[in-house]
């Protein structure tokens, strides 16, 4: 039994929802979970709880909300109204209150908007989100964007600041996107900013042709690339956890091992230095 450890968390998209993966992690000291409403056919919730009920108060439990069911599969809202049942959804589902519930994709709503439109249809739905948390639903409120470029167009001055922006992480994250991270994190000050999808949704060859290991501190040749480049996605940008989908004890082992090691911050400074250079010249 590892002591746990909050920077790593387990992301449920694209798992099966097996009860072993869970008590895997708790045994390797991951006891945060993160899933979403419309994850596993929008059955996530539910399968949770009928799998792993007695579970489910040991881990550290974050979900998202955004999307309904349609009969297209799947629509994106940002209605107040409609977050605002899904929480509740959400808790009934669970059988516990979150402990955050994260706006999922809010720009898929905002493209085309104007700025003012955009300003308050983001506004209306952040503010369901922390009326939600305040009204005892949730303990905390977040956005999680996979592209972050968007809500900077619609200037979130003035908006609630959410306590958590869960943000794309790692080196196949653009530049444009990391930048675009950092002004909206300087402008909207979230509480703390996690990372998501660090390997970029499973581009396993590039890590045959990257090696990232000499971005740690020594450079930890008894670690895998895949190791170093989960760790140095803390940096890419910076963030306080990471959420990382596997169905494989043994893969999230090597995660938790990872976490030991030290990332040389001037060799990453280097990196977007260059990254900044590239894309200037």
């Amino acid at each position: 039994m590892h002591g746990a450890d909050p920077r790593l968390v387990l992301g449920l998209h694209r798992s099966r929802h097996h009860r072993d993966i869970l008590t895997a992690a708790l045994d390797l000291g991951v006891t945060a979970l993160d899933t979403a409403a419309p994850y596993f056919g929008f059955r996530s919730h539910t399968v949770l709880a009928e799998t792993a009920a007695d579970l489910l108060p040991r881990f550290t439990l974050s979900t998202k909300v955004g999307f309904f069911p349609s009969a297209g599969g799947a629509e994106h809202s940002l209605d107040p109204v409609r977050l605002r049942l899904a929480v509740e959804r959400a808790a009934r589902e669970l059988g516990r209150e979150p402990d955050t519930v994260l706006l999922h994709n809010p720009e898929r709503a905002l493209a085309g908007l104007s700025t003012a439109d955009g300003h308050t249809l983001l506004g209306d739905a952040c503010t369901a989100l922390a009326d939600a948390a305040r009204d005892g639903l949730c303990r905390a409120w977040g956005v999680a964007s996979w592209d972050t470029r968007s809500l900077g167009t619609v200037q979130v001055d003035g908006l609630p600041s959410p306590d958590v922006l869960m943000v794309r992480a790692g080196f196949l994250v653009g530049m444009d996107l990391l930048d675009a991270t950092t002004i909206l994190r300087t402008a909207w000050q979230p509480g703390e900013t996690w990372g998501m999808s660090p390997f970029g949704g499973g581009h396993r060859k590039v890590w045959e042709e990257f090696d990232p290991r000499p971005f740690l501190r020594p450079s930890h040749g008894d670690l895998s690339r895949i190791q170093a480049a989960f760790r140095t996605a803390f940096h890419l940008p910076s963030t306080s956890a990471t959420a990382v989908g596997t169905d494989v004890s043994g893969h999230l082992a090597q995660l938790v091992q990872a976490l030991g090691a030290e990332v040389d911050t001037a060799a990453v400074s280097q990196y977007l230095r260059a990254l900044h250079g590239h894309r200037q010249s």
